[in-house]
């Protein structure tokens, strides 16, 4: 009998053990931008596809409570989620990979944490107490690390560390996973992503540099589970071995992450590494179903083998730099892929165009999009750029400013208001198609106070948006201050711009359609942020569709 119930707490023990949610961390080394959140999402996709639920999250290691107030030149886009959180576009790529929304919980600043710290102080939760990072900066990020998994929604959660190692602003976090390693009822493996540069002198690939960020990462009291070096030729056995070697850890847990044609085949160039079962193995969980990855390799086939190629052009103020439209882009692959068409993308920056080289710079294109921002800094070209889309019928997808600067070109161009305009920019016009929103009139803090978040939106029938979504009731991220002033909406629709899509709750004009156009759509929401590999967004796909018609024709 004894025997009988010893064995029952073990299977129970056991039970306990593996219901609990498990961690990865995901460091980097060597050098910044080396894709770990493009690992992070391979591995997630794959251990989804086991069967696990997985989640991923962001640690970033700036002073900003959030990217909200960044320039898009030092950080690129700022991502949202459906409950309002401005974050990294790391979370993006988390969306884009798993199919899954992410929330605010999926992404922690050093802001984030040292204001909660700092207002627990004001609030005399350590009265007596010398407040310091270790241990009250380090037990506020391991709480937020723990965050997801005490939902209880998630097998396994991967935590992405921003930075590398070695930067100051990274090693709370460090230490942080350093004690959470020892925490006994927390199991958790470290995933570290290094760079070994290949010398065309000698014709070597050279391994001291991941040497050396190990040993780094040693001085911090943490042992990695698993590198992945990051290589633009293939590793041998005997790089792999001499890694291994030299940073105690087995030959297989050396994961080659050599380049690729595009983000999209990573998975499957990990799951050729069988980076899955490397961690599963550490983590002591069964390999599950084999990932088939179907609708994915059916989307890569159709990425690489389109039937036409199309042009469209990309008109905005941050071109530079595409991060600073990385969904847009994105999202436009998606729709391209699922249509069989491969999209260029010309990217125009819109100060560089005006009504007199507008024909010059797209007559040629398929289709305009011109994309969101703030200020009026290249406005006038986006304003040229629509006037030329419109007066030629080429197809048209404008996002949030994308779609102000178009009720304010039409006001001016169709209406004979001259002066019209948006009040963020011009606070005198006469015409203030585009005006404040009244819930914003008092707000005077930037960060975190936009109308941020999904909202829902009545879509109506007969229009080239409900023929996209194919539903009368949407839902739909926003980031904005200013909206269209509804004084002047009988006015629009009397010429033939009309509200396709309004709130329910406030009537705030959130699609706006030109009837007398092949298909002119332009949106106060941004769409980009809901398109996935797998769910490609029903506008993009409707605005390449319409633009590889117009390229047929």
């Amino acid at each position: 009998m004894i025997i009988k119930f010893a064995a029952l707490i073990f299977i129970v023990s056991n039970l306990k053990m593996a219901s609990s949610t498990k961690y990865i961390f995901v460091t980097g080394g060597v050098a910044s931008s080396l894709g770990k959140g493009i690992i992070a999402a391979s591995l997630a996709k794959l251990l989804q596809a086991r069967g696990y639920s997985t989640t991923i999250q962001k640690l970033d290691p700036y002073i900003n409570i959030d990217p909200g107030t960044l320039n898009p030149y030092e950080h690129g886009e700022c991502f949202v989620t459906d409950d309002g959180a401005e974050t990294d576009l790391d979370l993006g790529h988390y969306e884009r990979y798993l199919n899954v929304p992410t929330s605010q919980a999926n992404n922690v600043t050093t802001g984030r944490i040292y204001q909660y710290v700092i207002n627990q102080e004001r609030a005399g939760a350590y009265l007596g107490k010398t407040v310091q990072v270790i241990p009250h900066i380090t037990d506020e990020i391991k709480r937020r690390i723990k965050l997801l998994g005490n939902t209880g929604e998630y097998d396994i959660v991967i935590t992405e560390i921003g930075g590398t190692v070695g930067d100051i602003e990274s090693l709370p976090y460090i230490e942080a996973v350093r004690q959470l390693k020892w925490e006994p009822d927390f199991d958790c493996i470290v995933l570290h992503l290094t760079f070994v540069p290949f010398l065309a002198a000698s014709g070597e690939l050279k391994t001291k540099p991941t040497q050396h960020s190990v040993k780094q990462l040693l001085e911090s009291g943490v042992q990695p589970d698993i590198l992945a070096l990051r290589t633009e030729h293939k590793l041998s056995e005997g790089v792999k071995e001499k890694v291994a070697l030299f940073c105690n850890i087995s030959p297989k847990a050396v994961i080659e992450a050599m380049d690729a044609d595009t983000i999209y085949d990573v998975p499957l160039l990990m799951q050729e590494e069988e980076l899955d079962k490397v961690v599963l193995d550490k983590l002591g969980l069964s390999y599950g179903e084999e990932p088939q990855l179907v609708a994915w390799k059916q989307f890569l086939t159709k990425l690489k083998n389109p039937k036409q190629t199309i042009k469209i052009g990309l008109v905005g103020k941050y071109t530079e730099l595409q991060d600073a439209y990385k969904s847009i882009s994105e999202a436009i692959i998606h729709a391209g892929a699922h249509i069989e068409t491969k999209v260029e993308v010309d990217w125009i920056h819109s100060e560089d165009i005006n009504e007199k080289n507008a024909k010059q710079l797209l007559e040629n294109l398929n289709g305009v999009l011109v994309a969101p921002g703030f200020g009026e800094r290249g406005i006038e070209g986006k304003i040229a750029a629509i006037k030329y889309a419109r007066e030629n019928k080429i197809p048209f997808f404008g996002i949030c400013l994308g779609m102000q600067c178009a009720v304010i070109e039409f006001g001016r161009n169709v209406l004979g208001l001259t002066d019209a305009h948006s009040t963020e920019m011009y606070p005198e016009t006469p015409f203030p198609v585009i005006y404040l929103m009244e819930s914003q009139k008092n707000i005077s803090d930037k960060g975190g106070t936009m109308r941020l978040g999904a909202y829902s939106c009545n879509v109506k029938e007969n229009s080239n948006a409900f023929t996209a979504y194919n539903s009368d009731k949407i839902q739909e991220r926003h980031r904005h201050r200013y909206e269209f002033n509804n004084k002047y909406l009988g006015d629009y629709e009397k010429q033939g711009m009309i509200a396709t899509g309004l709130n329910p709750e406030n009537n705030l004009v959130e699609i706006v359609e030109i009837t007398n156009h092949p298909w002119f759509i332009a949106v106060q929401f941004h769409p980009e942020y809901k398109s996935t590999v797998i769910n490609p967004h029903p506008l993009f796909s409707a605005f390449i569709k319409a633009a590889a018609d117009h390229h047929n024709k």
